[in-house]
């Protein structure tokens, strides 16, 4: 009998002091792999699994789906795979609009959604929810903190210009809310839109001492290049998006010298981004963007919470979540009240490191910053 007990003891002793069994995790991964937009999927795309990579974690399998840049689309896809696909987590969209349609009708099945770009208001205020955590930031976030340092700067008169959907308005929202100047012109352009003549030749009128504006991917390229040919002098800036590294090499030399606010530059001075960096290099044979930064801590923040927490255990693993153990490529980093991200905001300049045109960062905008909205959301 008491042999018995002994060897029930030591099987208790050994049950307790084995790490947790992860258990499966199923992610279904929509996002923008064709268009315009598609270098921004992309690097979401290839910074996420090169996180899984490293962790060593095979209990974690990805759908990927491309969502054309189309809402229904998007929609389709998030019903696939909760219906048929049985996933237990959904990220990857890049666009607000796209968000918009697909995260309130995930959350209320019951699913986990991580973000790791797009930060609509909507989601963040009066549509918060507990299953949605924003691995990236608030939409408005990076303009506050470039409307306080371009007001510190001393410019005076500003032009805005953003594509006309969520985000679009949100960002121009954040400059405005903290930019002490004046605005003397704000306009929101076709989402997609490639010529830029017609703003240009507004700008070049408007008699402002800056160009803020908002436009990724290949919106941000077509515009840099006509406004380089076009004799416009006044300075430009925007967020991180529009001078991000994935339109850098296309636009070239001609962003020399622009400035935009980030969270995240691959000059950060931590081991995560260090390893982050050289190792996506390595992967990919490029630099990695913004994009790729966000996918690649939205993976290591999704593999924390499953060495915590069994996904099933819905309680457990929003807990997991919750407390963000992960060592993020951009340094500081923690939720807060709405599960969006409190961080700091960089200024970077845009540089030429040799032959490669890069951003450097050269101050600091926000320290600990966070979005407004947090006061709205109640869970």
């Amino acid at each position: 009998m008491n042999s018995i007990k002994t060897a029930i003891a030591a099987l208790a002793a050994l049950v307790i002091a084995s790490p947790l069994q992860a258990e499966p995790v199923k992610v279904g991964m929509i996002t923008t792999l064709s268009g315009g937009g598609a270098g921004l999927g992309i690097d979401v795309r290839d910074g996420f699994m090169l996180a899984l990579k490293q962790s060593g974690n095979n209990d974690i399998t990805v759908v990927i789906e491309d969502d054309q840049r189309k809402p229904d689309v998007a929609v389709q896809l998030a019903d696939k795979m909760i219906q048929s696909d049985k996933v237990d987590v959904l990220t990857g969209i890049i666009w607000s609009n796209l968000a918009m349609a697909v995260v309130p009708a995930v959350t209320q099945q019951g699913k986990f959604y991580l973000s790791p770009n797009a930060g609509p208001s909507a989601l963040a205020g009066k549509g918060c929810h507990p299953n949605y955590f924003n691995v990236s930031w608030q939409n408005d976030a990076m303009n506050e903190a470039a409307g306080k340092y371009v007001s510190e700067q001393g410019v005076g008169k500003v032009f805005l210009m953003a594509p006309n959907y969520p985000a679009g308005k949100d960002m121009m929202n954040g400059f405005k809310r903290f930019y002490k100047g004046e605005v003397v012109e704000e306009i929101y352009t076709k989402l997609g839109q490639t010529d830029y003549a017609a703003e240009i030749a507004q700008m070049r009128s408007s008699g402002a001492d800056m160009i803020y504006y908002f436009l990724p991917g290949g919106m941000g390229i077509s515009f840099m290049k006509q406004y380089a040919g076009s004799g416009v002098t006044v300075p430009v800036m925007g967020p991180s998006f529009s001078l991000s590294q994935d339109v850098l090499g296309a636009i070239g030399d001609a962003a020399i010298g622009a400035k935009n606010t980030s969270h995240w530059s691959k000059d950060i001075d931590n081991e995560a981004n260090k390893k982050f960096v050289e190792t996506f290099q390595a992967e990919y044979g490029r630099l990695p963007s913004i994009y790729a930064s966000q996918g690649y801590d939205t993976a290591l923040l999704l593999v924390s919470a499953a060495a915590k927490a069994d996904v099933k255990d819905a309680d457990a693993f929003r807990a997991a979540l919750k407390e963000a153990d992960f060592a993020s490529t951009r340094g500081k980093f923690k939720f807060g009240p709405n599960n969006h991200p409190i961080q700091d905001v960089f200024v970077r300049e845009v540089v030429k490191e040799g032959d490669v045109v890069t951003n450097k960062i050269i101050g600091v905008a926000a320290t600990d910053h966070t979005d407004v909205y947090a006061a709205e959301c109640k869970m």
